[in-house]
């Protein structure tokens, strides 16, 4: 290899990470403030995570219901973590383990973007419910309701995925647009191609859970571009 192709490469490389920024985030109850939801930093299976917990008395869903990061404000770039849910003790029959993660959040929680998955309906006996085993939402103007209603299966999709196991959620953000991405999958479970908050926004992060799920979250990972 030439001096001159090692030192092409060498400023493709550094084009290329140029504006990139990696950021492990520590999850403990320094940097995590729970919004309408029951938080705590426990060991479960040998990690350290984070269990969320919905509060009870929050009865509608798609509600700014997660343990939201201190200290991060993004836009665009990707968002990596582990999540593993289970139903809660007396569940009602539409749980469906939700998880997942709200993005852009606004300081006051007024609005912000959600991808979550619905683990129960990955390999249920019933084809509709697995095509709604990924969701997006957009609060608080577009919950997954108006969105199934107003455009079907656009805005959630099917995955192979089961309660109580890890799953890995990498969700990858540029202006309008938000692709998910399931454990080393290398195409795509759901894509978003106009986020309802449009592409100037950015905010807070949060871990999201909805009614019946026990949560759990380790390994969070931020790449802002």
């Amino acid at each position: 290899m030439t001096k001159n192709i090692i030192a092409i490469i060498t400023i493709n490389l550094l084009v290329i990470s140029k504006g990139l920024y990696a950021q492990q985030i520590k999850l403990d109850v320094n940097n995590l403030e729970a919004n309408q939801v029951y938080m705590s930093v426990e060991k479960f299976q040998g990690n350290e995570v984070v269990r969320v917990i919905k509060d009870s008395t929050i009865k509608a869903f798609d509600e700014p219901t997660f343990a939201k990061i201190r200290n991060v404000d993004f836009k665009d770039g990707t968002i990596e973590v582990k999540v593993l849910s289970r139903l809660v003790k007396n569940a009602p029959e539409l749980a469906r383990g939700f998880i997942g993660v709200a993005f852009r959040i606004h300081e006051n929680n007024s609005k912000f973007e959600s991808i979550y998955i619905r683990p129960t309906n990955g390999r249920v006996e019933n084809q509709l419910r697995r095509n709604r085993s990924v969701q997006y939402f957009s609060f608080p103007d577009y919950k997954f309701e108006r969105l199934r209603k107003e455009a079907a299966g656009e805005y959630e999709s099917y995955a192979d995925m089961g309660l109580n196991e890890w799953i890995k959620i990498r969700i990858v953000v540029k202006g309008k647009q938000a692709k998910l991405f399931l454990n080393e999958n290398k195409q795509p479970s759901l894509i978003v191609n106009d986020l309802k908050h449009g592409e100037n926004v950015s905010g807070a992060l949060g871990l999201f859970v909805d009614i019946g799920t026990e949560g759990y979250f380790t390994d969070l990972k931020v790449t802002k571009q």
